[in-house]
């Protein structure tokens, strides 16, 4: 039985990103960048307007000035034709270019037309600061320099930037492929009915459903049978399609517990084998060092809330390193408990919680938390509170370590 940072350090090694691929810009959201992007040109391009008003030079700005002649209007989209002059303005709308010789935009609200026609105008702003209402060239972004590096996920906004650069098509990390087979002659699908010794199987949505929140492409290889056939015939299935196969239940010490057999028989080379941790201390992880890539493959343990702590602590990090983001998502922080919680000591436990945050620190409440198969807790948990093995009593106030989940 090894430690958890030394199966996170297994794992890693192991979790590298996939191929890369041109996809249109459309299609780019969740993906992660496999390219620096550079801006092509200075952004903006021009000296422009930050606001509606007129574009004056700072000499004509005073209290005691007189009306100031138009000479044109310029909208967003045009350029401008004549440039300021003395006593002169440019009334100008926001995005439109700066003309030559106006040094700030005084607002539109800060402005009075004196004639029908709009060609005499008084600025009813007193003093002048070069450079107001004015967005310089290059502000933004210049010309060659990175703007988004590699490796970062794509948002809305790096969607707005992309295409503010002119990339209809962008370079990214493949999302990895994520099957996910739960085990057992007990499980039945949702919408079936029950009889007796039969549950419904939780693990398979819940797993689908995490890989999918995480970017991945989720693939359902449905319920496998403790019968050598049928699960040498899923497993295969999940190896040959798959970057990562995720096997719900099977790993423990049972007498149907075939998983780890049958997988050796296809060729995934076994790395380790529990860990000092509860719950989940069943995990299982292996490498089919054949393909290429090599596949992953992650035995969880059969009950639901182990399932959630595994994939929380070992395969989302390894899916976000497969799908190639630059750095793994820190989720680790620290909260103060606001109850007393009672720890057994036996393993390192990660025991269903909920974090929130009061005053000016983050505070975490220890939920009634029933055993591995309380799923229902899960749904009211946001986090995971860290207790290190070790009995004793945590007293309220204490500082402990805590993962938050989605």
């Amino acid at each position: 039985m090894i430690s958890i940072e030394e199966a996170t350090r297994h794992i890693a090694q192991f979790a590298v990103p996939r191929d890369r691929e041109a996809i249109a810009l459309a299609d780019a959201l969740g993906h992660v960048l496999a390219e620096d992007v550079a801006c092509s040109l200075d952004s903006p391009p021009f000296d422009k307007a930050l606001v509606d008003g007129y574009a004056v030079r700072a000499e004509d700005v005073r209290s005691d000035g007189p009306a100031l002649r138009v000479l044109e209007e310029v909208t967003a989209g045009e350029t401008p034709t004549r440039g300021v002059e003395p006593g002169c303005a440019i009334r100008i709308m926001t995005g439109a270019p700066i003309p030559r010789g106006a040094e700030l935009v005084v607002m539109v609200e800060r402005t009075e037309t004196l004639n029908a026609d709009g060609t005499q105008v008084k600025l009813l702003q007193t003093e002048a600061k070069v450079g107001e209402g004015i967005l310089p060239r290059g502000k933004s972004m210049r010309e060659g320099e990175v703007v988004i590096p590699s490796g970062q996920r794509i948002r809305p906004a790096e969607i707005g930037l992309l295409a503010e650069l002119g990339h209809a098509k962008i370079n990214v990390w493949r999302k990895p492929r994520v099957a996910v087979l739960a085990t057992g002659n007990e499980l039945v699908p949702a919408g079936e009915d029950l009889r007796p010794g039969q549950i419904r199987n939780s693990n398979g949505p819940m797993l689908l459903a995490y890989a999918r929140r995480c970017g991945a492409t989720p693939i359902d290889l449905g319920i496998g049978r403790d019968e050598p056939g049928d699960l040498r015939a899923r497993l295969s299935t999940g190896l040959e399609s798959a970057d990562v196969l995720v096997v719900s239940g099977g790993v423990s010490a049972g007498v149907l517990d075939l998983v780890p057999g049958m997988l050796a028989e296809l060729g995934v080379e076994k790395v380790f084998h529990k860990v000092q941790l509860k719950p989940g201390k069943p995990l299982w992880f292996g490498v089919a060092q054949q393909a290429a890539p090599p596949r992953l493959v992650f035995g969880l343990p059969g009950n639901p809330v182990s399932s959630l702590v595994c994939f929380e602590l070992f395969m989302r990090p390894a899916l976000e390193r497969l799908s190639g983001q630059a750095a793994v998502e820190n989720r680790r922080f620290t909260a103060v408990l606001s109850q007393a919680h009672p720890h057994d000591g036996g393993r390192p436990t990660y025991w269903p919680a909920l974090l929130s945050f009061h005053g000016d620190a983050w505070r975490v409440e220890p939920l009634p938390w029933q055993g591995s198969g309380d799923l229902r807790t899960l749904t009211k948990a946001n986090s995971l509170c860290f207790f290190p093995a070790g009995a004793r009593t945590y007293a309220v106030g204490e500082t402990v370590e805590v993962v938050k989940i989605q």
